[in-house]
């Protein structure tokens, strides 16, 4: 299988190792308390998101792509910008039920919104001189980026955990932190049928 790879998919297993080790420090900050560990995370998913511009960019550069190249980079997007920022803010103590329950959604979203667009792809490139998708329906899953950033000067200012920005409600007897419906809108927005123009 390994030799089937072109040199884009290396660039895009990657994307997917970052990911990975995001979530080794989200869970080392839930063990350890240290919130430098969640400055790691968000550096991680940082890099993930370098590998995941370039693997595009050596695809074409090397004008070398294939379905399979596609697949590895949707299956990496799922870990880097939607369960390790998801994972990150659950440790950063979005713990409570319907935090649980909106994390979930936005890892559903971003899932959805790679599905789609992976099914879609070539009918959004039609009528393109170069063959390449002209637009995008919903915002990129990379776009979590922002809310990795949001955490990380959460931490920074200490404002994690008990000291989370809005604090906590309790609704039915179960938690929720205003905080999480960021991620809410982030999840709807991947979804969404809005048109962002690809750079």
């Amino acid at each position: 299988m390994i030799r089937q790879f072109h040199l884009a998919d290396w660039f895009t297993l990657g994307n997917a190792v970052c990911g990975v080790g995001a979530l080794f420090s989200a869970m080392t900050y839930l063990e350890t308390g240290d919130e430098r560990h969640v400055h790691f995370a968000a550096a991680l998913v940082l890099a993930a998101l370098v590998f995941d511009v370039l693997d595009g960019r050596v695809a074409r550069w090397r004008r070398k792509s294939s379905a399979m190249g596609r697949e590895l980079d949707s299956l990496a997007d799922v870990i880097s910008f939607g369960v390790a920022p998801a994972v990150l803010a659950y440790a950063c103590g979005m713990q409570g039920l319907y935090d649980r329950i909106v994390l979930a959604y936005f890892v559903a979203c971003g899932v959805s919104r790679l599905a789609r667009y992976n099914v879609t792809a070539e009918a959004l490139a039609e009528g393109s001189a170069s063959g390449k998708v002209k637009y995008f329906e919903g915002t990129p899953i990379p776009t979590s980026i922002v809310l990795v950033a949001l955490l990380s000067l959460a931490a920074a200012l200490g404002a994690v955990r008990d000291g989370l920005w809005l604090g906590s409600s309790v609704l039915g007897g179960f938690t929720l932190h205003p905080l999480v419906l960021l991620f809410a809108l982030s999840g709807s927005l991947m979804i969404s049928r809005i048109r962002i123009p690809k750079l």
